[in-house]
């Protein structure tokens, strides 16, 4: 389907285990999806598979980005493509600052030889960290090195301001953000919310839907998705539990 991140009955393994079984979903550009589930469903490995990477075996499936099957791609051109994933936990690179890792990022997606140009660069960087609301002292530090969880994050959204994918999948975003960290990286990926961009947020709690409200909550129980509503299905899981739904899916 043209326009939408589509994943189709997919299955993966790892270490010969099978965690996904034939799940299904389809993220429309525009559109803000949330998975909620619990420890062990399968929603950070359906983001590592997504994106490609070498520990998981897909079984069965695809997933097609605007109609185009990504699987079989090397993780870096799945991202060319148009992917981005934010971690849950994002590397530290000693030595490499965010602005000299994010200009290599940005010409690693241009033509051979056309790098792009040091002052267009560095106004689009203070452009996006303006909106942001990133201080500029930012980009001389040594990327994720000594970093807090919420500096840490907000790195992951200036690089998806940066790199304006397609489609964004945020693994577990809200993971060790105090409520004032929580408020900035989500005022950070609303500001990036458009019809050209579709968002997959994967997380365990209701709380980071406040404040990046989705447009369609997915439920995931066993690597499946095993109920899908409007954002009020969120506020009925932090209310029910997941034992809830885990009854309905066996009743």
């Amino acid at each position: 389907m043209k326009n939408s991140l589509e994943i189709k009955g997919l299955k993966a393994a790892i270490n010969g285990t099978e965690i996904l079984h034939g799940l299904n979903l389809t993220i429309p550009k525009g559109e803000v999806h949330a998975i909620m589930g619990k420890n062990g469903s399968g929603k950070s490995t359906l983001a590592k598979v997504m994106a490609g990477h070498p520990d998981y075996e897909v079984t069965g499936g695809d997933v097609l980005l605007d109609g185009k099957t990504i699987l079989g791609l090397d993780p870096d051109v799945r991202a060319r493509e148009g992917l981005f994933l934010a971690f849950q936990y994002p590397s530290e690179i000693p030595g490499v600052t965010i602005a000299n890792f994010m200009r290599a990022a940005l010409n690693a997606r241009r033509p051979e030889g056309q790098e792009i140009d040091a002052v267009e660069y560095y106004n689009e960087l203070y452009k996006k960290m303006d909106l942001l609301k990133i201080d500029r002292s930012f980009t001389s530090r040594a990327v994720n090195d000594g970093f807090s969880g919420g500096e840490k994050k907000k790195n992951e959204i200036l690089q998806m301001a940066m790199l304006e994918p397609k489609y964004a999948v945020l693994d577990e975003t809200d993971s060790g953000l105090d409520i004032d960290a929580l408020k900035i990286v989500s005022h950070g990926v609303n500001s990036l919310r458009g019809p050209k961009m579709g968002i997959l947020v994967i997380t365990h709690y209701q709380r980071l839907l406040d404040y990046i409200v989705p447009d369609v909550v997915h439920v995931m129980v066993d690597g499946r998705i095993v109920k899908s509503g409007p954002k009020e299905l969120a506020l009925e899981m932090e209310k029910k539990g997941y034992d809830w739904i885990e009854n309905l899916v066996t009743a």
